[in-house]
């Protein structure tokens, strides 16, 4: 497991419509005054440079923030408007970029403490042992580091800890790699442990789509999970390409638990321009689903 860094997808597809969502089920949720609590179970190194290190060794941000950004330079050209989570989103990309050159990419630690209010708190867990150091130092920089607990432990086991908030008001972010095929199997379990403990909460879960068996399933056991606490759910997907013979990462998916209203809404106008922003030939489509509940 130590092999994984977050730093090797930075900026890429999956970040890119990971963070939309982030941001969005944030600002909903600090739309009400009381404190809001996040927790963050595999938190990575917190922002990462996109000129050197690991990132250029995959590049990803290529064919994600960048590709993006010129997508959005042709929109302002046509004159076309950009839905809110998009300009929200490139928003939180530029805030940590001292000049207009994106050559910093913010992980999900970064972009949670520049949107939090006087009230919030952000607690972060990350495992992997230069992760953490990196991360100690990332968050010690910020003006909103008291605010913030940094842990070196496993988040699927100490979530529990903090579950419920004493703001009984929470977003949860469970993104592990799942180089490890156990990691599905503590993610259900994980998410089964803290809907007992604390059901109104939102829950985001980032996951690969990949042809193996654990992936494929891991959509409608959530679903499952969902239905058995009696809570709403949204599911998406987006997929830049289609080329079986390549091993590059080509599509991910979100799956939020306790999801605002306002969220399947944004995403129905958000979904089509990343498609058409990201895609790599004739491959390309995007998902969306929502519960009855």
């Amino acid at each position: 497991m130590f092999s994984y860094r977050h730093a090797f997808h930075a900026g890429g597809h999956a970040d890119v419509l990971k963070h939309l969502i982030l941001i969005h089920l944030i600002k909903y949720l600090q739309e009400k005054p009381g404190p809001l609590t996040i927790l963050d179970t595999q938190a990575g190194a917190g922002i990462y440079s996109l000129k050197d290190g690991f990132s250029k060794i995959s590049n990803e941000a290529d064919n994600g923030i960048f590709k993006l950004i010129n997508f959005e330079k042709t929109c302002i050209d046509k004159n076309i408007p950009l839905p809110t989570s998009l300009v929200s989103y490139l928003a939180s990309v530029r805030n940590v970029n001292p000049t207009d050159e994106v050559d910093f990419y913010p992980g999900s630690p970064y972009i949670f403490a520049k949107l939090l209010r006087h009230q919030d708190r952000l607690k972060l867990f990350e495992l992997h042992p230069s992760e953490i150091k990196i991360l100690h130092q990332n968050i010690n920089q910020l003006s909103q580091s008291k605010q913030i607990d940094v842990f070196q432990d496993n988040g699927f086991m100490r979530l529990k800890a903090f579950l419920p908030p004493l703001s009984r008001r929470g977003l949860t972010l469970v993104d592990p790699s799942y180089e490890d095929k156990l990691d599905y199997r503590h993610l259900e379990t994980a998410l089964q442990d803290a809907l007992k403990r604390f059901a109104t909460g939102c829950y985001a879960i980032w996951y690969p789509v990949l042809p193996r068996q654990e992936s494929i399933a891991l959509p409608e056991r959530l679903k499952k999970i969902a239905a058995e606490h009696n809570r709403s759910w949204l599911q998406t997907e987006l997929r830049v390409e289609n080329s079986p013979e390549k091993r590059a990462l080509q599509a991910s998916g979100m799956f939020v638990i306790n999801p605002p209203w306002t969220l399947s809404n944004e995403l129905s106008l958000a979904l089509p321009i990343l498609k058409a922003a990201l895609e790599v030939g004739a491959g390309a489509m995007y998902l969306l689903k929502t519960s009855e509940i």
